[in-house]
């Protein structure tokens, strides 16, 4: 589903954050992201999401080159960034409705889809409010829900879990389960116990040799 072809990130002179890397990704497939910080983790997503450029290479989505289709490719896609840049005037459930509506997938159900989604995250009578008071939890829940609101290909996911309750990292966990169930490539860094789960199938180690 995404193959990356000899991909050297590099942002001055000396050595790469990584270099020649060539790898390939399948539908269904779950992919862990582990290392220190400061080791590409996130820099490697940020390729995979089109926020960064490859110094060389390139990465292909179902063939095509995603830096010079982005459009294209991000309809497909679901993101939780390591940063919360969300819009702070809006509610969390007018974002949901702006997500869906920018992506051709509102319909009369989505109302009753949206707060199915937060009622599952426990994010309650907050998902009205604008998104600029919430807490981190709230905001990474809001994060989290339009992640998964649009059932994307594929999910790349920063330290999603991070600043969650128990419970809700473990309704987060299932809902993992069942996007890989649907045939979602995930691709999420996190701590090294959550790319642990059994639902993982493989673990990149960064930095990457």
């Amino acid at each position: 589903m995404i193959e990356l072809k000899n991909i050297t990130k590099q942002f001055k002179a000396g050595k790469p954050i990584f270099s020649e890397v060539n790898d390939t990704f399948k539908k269904g497939e779950f992919i862990g992201l582990t290392g220190p910080n400061g080791s590409g983790k996130t820099t490697f997503l940020r390729l995979l999401s089109v926020n960064s450029f490859p110094t060389s290479g390139r990465i292909t989505y179902k063939n095509m080159n995603i830096h010079e289709n982005p459009q294209e490719y991000l309809k497909d896609v679901g993101l939780v960034h390591d940063q919360e840049s969300l819009p702070v005037h809006l509610s969390a459930v007018e974002l949901l409705e702006w997500v869906l509506r920018s992506r051709k997938l509102w319909s009369d159900e989505s109302p009753k889809q949206i707060n199915n989604m937060f009622d599952r995250l426990s994010l309650k009578d907050d998902r009205n409010e604008q998104i600029g008071t919430y807490s981190t939890g709230m905001r990474k829940k809001t994060q989290v829900a339009a992640a998964f609101i649009v059932k994307p290909n594929v999910l790349i996911l920063d330290e999603p879990l991070r600043g969650l309750d128990s419970s809700t990292r473990d309704e987060v966990a299932d809902m993992l389960v069942d996007a890989k169930s649907g045939g979602t490539l995930t691709l999420m860094a996190s701590h090294t116990a959550d790319v642990e789960a059994d639902f993982v199938d493989r673990v990149l180690e960064f930095p990457l040799s």
